[in-house]
């Protein structure tokens, strides 16, 4: 059985598909944080408050921020939460070294610190952290499942996980004008500004192809979360995920 979100990526068939979202990570990281800012209209900073607010009810210290990036969510919930220690991993060495460079601008390198790991493989001891959260990567992961069980590991009893995911609209004509411009003209800018011809074709076809809603959340709860809420926003474009262990 293929393992969920495997089928998809960046720039082939066959190879490694953790191996290639690295190297597309790699390849758009000098322009990312522009185009997600300008291809989401700046709502993605909303999405990212109220996901970051969830976790408001149980006061964490310390978080593990899976597929960090450069760095947004961990620095938005350190100034959100005032979290004392927040620890971001990512595959991609290219999204780090922007997440380092404005850490340091903002003088948080005591509370945030950055490293490449694997999520599918933490390098961390079971229940280490009092909450995980995932913007916007868990759709790239190779091994779903296995990914999501990691999270689980890691997550104290009583901690949560939270996941910020781009999600399919089904209403009319909602999703009529979102396929237009995610599969048309995203994929156009982002072949114009990255110079990468697949990283935003991959975009939309990884979108299409991950198992959002109710199907995302029986995949957390058979990772052994509990009280799983699924939170759509704005029409549906971006799902919450807000788990328990």
């Amino acid at each position: 059985m293929t393992a969920p979100n495997s089928t998809v990526k960046p720039y082939s068939v066959d190879g490694n598909k953790k191996e290639q979202v690295a190297d597309m990570f790699n390849n758009i990281s000098a322009t990312y944080d522009m185009l997600n800012r300008f291809m989401t209209m700046g709502i993605d900073i909303i999405w990212r408050r109220k996901a970051i607010r969830s976790l408001r009810t149980i006061k964490p210290q310390h978080i593990l921020d899976v597929a960090t990036g450069t760095g947004d969510f961990a620095i938005e919930s350190v100034r959100l939460l005032n979290t004392k220690k927040i620890t971001g991993i990512d595959i991609s060495e290219g999204m780090l070294e922007v997440a380092k460079e404005k850490i340091k601008k903002k003088e948080l390198t005591d509370q945030i610190e950055v490293m490449l790991a694997d999520s599918e493989n933490l390098p961390f001891a079971e229940g280490h952290f009092d909450a995980v959260t995932v913007a916007f990567g868990v759709r790239n992961f190779e091994n779903l499942q296995q990914g999501l069980n990691e999270i689980h590991r890691v997550i104290r009893p009583g901690g949560k996980a939270i996941v910020l995911e781009l999600s399919n609209p089904t209403a009319f004509p909602i999703k009529q004008l979102f396929h237009f411009y995610f599969h048309k003209f995203t994929p156009a800018m982002g072949r114009l500004i990255s110079k990468d011809k697949r990283a935003y074709s991959y975009l939309p076809e990884s979108v299409a192809q991950f198992p959002s809603g109710a199907v995302f959340a029986k995949m957390m709860q058979t990772a052994g979360f509990k009280e799983t809420k699924v939170r759509p926003q704005t029409f549906g474009f971006c799902t919450i995920y807000e788990a328990t262990k």
